[in-house]
Formats: structure tokens, C-alpha cells, sequence
């Protein structure tokens, strides 16, 4: 909890004092395709450590269409081996907005940026898409993927995954006052508990 106020806080200043649009060179990210930008990887090579990708710099979740998706900032979650396939999982409120895009198409991306495109990522968690502008305040570049789904051009990393397994977690299945205390608090604002998010990773994409 102290971790998602720390993060709605700095986003904050961070808006709040950088006003400044990206500078994005003609002819270079802004106007390239999707397949001259990025280049397809076999997730046994993706490079970067799990920790700071996700813990310190954190990513965006992003599911929809073209026409209607909707975007989050997250700092939980990571990959490996489930049902013999690459995987990635995170744990989202029940009540996130972007959870109900991925129940709906069953796929979803995590991107990642340099240190640069920061304040972009935290502005994603600074309110919901159900009810704020945020979809259309930012200052990144949609861009669709082959298989459909939505990133970002200023992303270093993509990783596109489709719905495998969401569960509910159970209350009882934790051990420690910090993560009752956690589960407890997601409850109160949700009316229910969080969910974990398992996906089957079917492409990564890295920045050329």
C-alpha cells in the first residue's frame, strides 16, 4: 500500500512539473512502422533484470483493440515456465480497469522504457481510464502489433501475451501479517480480492 501511494505521489510532482512534450525526431520513432522499430525475439533471450524491469522501473499493461484499449502502471508481476510454455504473470485489483479489456480479448502487453520515458510510465497510475483523460493525456506513441495488440514505439521491450489462467486469491492462503494486511485492503476498495494474471508469452519485441 505504502508502495502505491509513494508512486501516485511522485507521478504527481512529476506531471505536475514536466509539462514538456517528449521529442520524438520526424522520420525516426514517431513515424516508423511497428516492424521497422522492434525486432522479434525468442523470450530465452531477453535481456535485463526481472527486478528493476518490474520492481524499481516498473511497466505498463496495456489490452484492447485500436480502437477502444486502455493502459496501467504496474510494478508487480515477472515471467518463467508454466504449463511448459514462457510465461509472465502479475497481480491486479479486482476493480482495475484494464482487467476487464483482458478478460475481454484474452491478450494483453507489458512494455518497458528507459529512465527517460518515466514520467510517462507513472502517469498511467495516477487514475483510472474509467473515469479520467488519462488515455488521452499522455505522451506516447500507440502503435499496433502484428498480432493486434497494442505497445507503445518508445518502448524498449514488448513482450505480448495471451490470457492463460486468472485466479482469485485466497485470503487464507497467505502467511505473513504485511501480505493479510495487503490482501485485506484490496479487498475493502474492490469488494473483492485481487486477481493473479498468468499469460502465455507469444511474442518479444526489442527495440533495434
Amino acid at each position: 500500500m505504502k508502495k502505491v501511494i509513494t508512486i501516485l505521489f511522485v507521478a504527481a510532482l512529476l506531471v505536475a512539473s514536466s509539462r514538456q512534450a517528449i521529442a520524438l525526431e520526424p522520420g525516426q520513432t514517431a513515424d516508423k512502422p511497428f516492424v521497422e522499430l522492434f525486432e522479434n525475439v525468442v523470450p530465452a533471450t531477453m535481456t535485463g533484470n526481472v527486478f528493476k524491469l518490474v520492481g524499481e522501473d516498473f511497466m505498463l499493461i496495456t489490452s484492447g483493440t485500436e480502437a477502444d484499449f486502455n493502459t496501467m502502471t504496474a510494478g508487480w508481476g515477472g515471467w518463467g515456465v508454466l504449463f511448459n510454455a514462457p510465461t509472465t504473470w502479475c497481480m491486479l485489483r479486482a476493480n482495475r480497469y484494464t482487467l476487464e479489456y483482458i478478460r475481454n480479448t484474452k491478450t494483453y502487453t507489458l512494455t518497458f522504457f528507459e529512465d527517460e520515458y518515466n514520467d510517462q510510465v507513472l502517469h498511467f497510475g495516477m487514475a483510472s481510464g474509467r473515469n479520467s483523460d488519462k488515455m488521452k493525456t499522455h505522451r506516447l506513441t500507440a502503435v499496433t502489433t502484428p498480432l493486434g495488440n497494442i505497445a507503445y514505439k518508445e518502448a524498449s521491450l514488448i513482450i505480448e501475451c495471451e490470457l492463460v489462467q486468472l485466479t482469485t486469491i485466497q485470503p487464507g492462503d497467505f502467511y505473513t501479517e504485511e501480505a493479510k494486511a495487503f490482501v485485506a485492503s484490496g479487498y475493502e476498495e474492490a469488494k473483492d480480492y485481487h486477481k493473479l494474471v498468468f499469460g502465455k508469452i507469444t511474442n518479444v519485441w526489442r527495440k533495434k
